[in-house]
């Protein structure tokens, strides 16, 4: 230990060519002057105490120990870490980081020793080197530092480290392209996406400047300079040079002053998405679920049209027809067809199902304690269910009068009451009404209001019935056959005589009466294939006129000639009778050509009419010969 005029200096023993000493002891070439804060030798290194201190300012604790290993020296770090912030520390309280056996073999040694010692919360690490001082004694110079905030930095470093490697692994796996660019346009990083989407290698964009992509073509209008003008998302959507349609959305990112520093932008390639919405558009055309509107003849390609023209509007809609033909199919289709059918649901409630006594309650809900068994919380009704969608309102013909004035209201003002509720509900509904009835015969009879007729006679559809639509019977034989055998998981077919019957059948029932009879011969009959014979008596459901007495005429004068009895002998009793059943038929198609009206003449099924003249061979009026 020497001294100068601002106290003592600390000479490090020579340590050859080493550079570093430790933590916080250097040595380099010196230049020996007195009165220095700092004296260094080509053979060491004298420290001035103050240069000692400044280690201070990096949390290192400091201390200078005698051969004896009492402490001349020590800062404030080692002090607060031994528990004493003043006064002299002792050789015993030193102990605890430099044991008396090491510092005997530091000295003993003359080389420089590491090692680990734990206090408390403290992980220190401890350097220890050998020096003398110009009066050749020997001491020793101590460096130690806490690992704790070290290791927790380096944590912490791992941490970041981890999810900043998620998060790129992220930002690289990402299905859709993400591009980011700085203030000035310049391309600073994108994702493997982009390739798929351009062709390009992503490392071609990086650093390009994207005024210089443009221009060389590789991008179109950028979004990033948009986003960068207005401070806020834009979103476009661009076909690129290979023909994909692609969204791209940018978004700004501000600094602290509110300047956009950076702009992400994600590119979604949506062609998939758009042939995809294209054939579900086309698909909800004619279908909804398994069964579809069958669209052959003339007269439903009209209906058809007319239906599809108001979908995409709110206007009501009044389906007329008889029982069976595809009012809800119609129905679901103009719903499907919809903006409405993205937002809301499309509700169906048949008003001559429910008793009067609880539609109302079905319709519009009741609150808590409206009437006995109403439940606690209250119930939503079907109108509230429709919201932002569809109301069906089935066989509104059946609708009580006190309910058509309700009903009435929620068409006008779009709000009602629930029973036994106080505050008006507010609803956005379109509602699409249907009826086998003729509601004008209706009003003028006093059964049904003349204002709320009025009001849902906005865009009548009328749809007509199977038989006047012939063109549509095989269509939807051959749609219901399909759909039968595949739920039944059988392989059966209708023979072309079988299939000739059914066209040729008027269907009062309409379509529901045809599903079922195909439903019902394909679960009876255990043949393959289905011939006229296997077909049920079809009930004749018309009322056109037939001249029954003409009918009946013919038949007396048929039966009224002897049938000779060696026809009778030579071909047996059945014989006869088959003759004379062919020509009492044949008499009644030469009279009638239908085979509606030579049942309905004959008292007999359609069906067992156009069974009998296949059998015997007569012609129908209007087939070629």
């Amino acid at each position: 230990m020497v001294h100068d005029g601002d106290g003592p200096v600390l000479k490090c023993r020579d340590l050859g060519d080493q550079q570093v000493i430790g933590i916080g002891c250097f040595a380099a070439k010196a230049e020996e002057s007195p009165g220095t804060a700092e004296k260094f030798t080509a053979r060491g290194v004298l420290l001035k105490r103050g240069g000692i201190e400044m280690l201070t300012k990096m949390d290192l604790g400091v201390a200078i120990l005698d051969k004896e290993g009492f402490v001349t020296y020590a800062n404030d770090t080692i002090r607060r870490w031994l528990g004493q912030s003043s006064g002299r520390l002792i050789k015993a309280g030193f102990e605890l980081i430099l044991p008396n056996q090491r510092l005997s073999d530091i000295l003993n040694s003359g080389e420089p020793m590491d090692w680990r010692v734990v206090l408390g919360e403290l992980d220190l690490q401890i350097h220890a080197y050998p020096h003398e001082d110009e009066s050749n004694e020997s001491g020793i110079l101590l460096i130690a530092y806490n690992t704790v905030p070290i290791r927790i930095m380096q944590e912490r470093l791992h941490e970041m480290k981890a999810v900043a490697d998620e998060l790129d692994a992220i930002f690289q796996n990402s299905y859709d392209a993400i591009y980011i660019v700085d203030q000035n346009g310049i391309t600073l990083k994108t994702n493997d996406a982009i390739e798929r989407l351009t062709g390009i290698p992503k490392e071609y964009y990086i650093g390009k400047d994207l005024r210089y992509l443009e221009k060389r073509g590789v991008v179109q209008k950028s979004v990033s300079f948009e986003v960068m003008k207005q401070k806020k998302p834009v979103t476009v959507i661009q076909e690129n040079a290979l023909g994909r349609a692609i969204l791209i959305t940018g978004s700004p990112v501000f600094n602290e002053q509110g300047e956009v520093i950076r702009v992400v932008t994600n590119l979604r390639d949506i062609t998939e998405l758009n042939r995809l919405r294209e054939e579900l558009s086309q698909l909800r055309k004619f279908h909804f679920g398994e069964d579809p509107v069958i669209v052959v003849s003339n007269s439903m390609e009209k209906v058809m049209e007319l239906a599809l023209r108001v979908a995409d509007t709110d206007t009501t809609v009044l389906l007329l027809g008889e029982s069976g033909v595809g009012k809800e199919v119609v129905a679901r289709m103009i719903h499907r067809n919809s903006g409405r059918y993205e937002k809301g649901a499309f509700i169906k409630v048949n008003c001559g199902a429910i008793p009067p006594e609880l539609l109302e309650s079905e319709l519009f809900g009741y609150e808590s304690g409206a009437f006995t068994g109403a439940k606690k919380e209250g119930k939503p009704g079907m109108f509230e269910l429709a919201h932002e969608g569809t109301l069906f309102l089935d066989e509104i013909g059946e609708m009580p009068l006190h309910l058509q004035v309700k009903l009435l209201r929620v068409l006008q003002e779009q709000e009602f009451h629930r029973v036994g509720g106080v505050k008006p509900i507010k609803v956005n509904a379109r509602i699409i009404a249907a009826t086998n009835r003729d509601l004008k015969k209706m009003v003028s009879e006093g059964a049904f209001r003349e204002d709320l007729y009025y009001r849902l006679y906005v865009v009548p559809i009328e749809i007509p019935p199977l038989r006047k639509r012939k063109e549509d019977i095989l269509p939807l034989i051959e749609f219901y056959l399909d759909k039968f055998n595949r739920k039944y998981r059988s392989d059966k077919t209708l023979t072309t005589d079988t299939l000739t019957i059914l066209q040729q059948y008027e269907w009062p029932g309409n379509i529901r009466e045809l599903a079922n009879l195909i439903e019902r011969l394909l679960v009876i009959n255990p043949s393959h294939e289905i011939r006229p014979e296997h077909l049920p008596d079809l009930s004749i459901g018309s009322t056109l006129p037939v001249d029954r007495e003409a009918v009946e005429q013919s038949v007396e004068a048929k039966t009224a000639q002897a049938v000779p009895l060696d026809q009778v002998e030579n071909g047996g009793l059945q014989a006869a009778v088959e003759q004379f059943e062919r020509e009492i038929l044949a008499s009644a198609y030469e009279q009638y050509g239908s085979s509606y009206e030579v049942a309905k003449a004959l008292n007999i099924s359609q069906s067992t009419a156009i069974r009998k003249a296949y059998k015997y061979g007569i012609r129908l009026k209007g087939e070629e010969e």
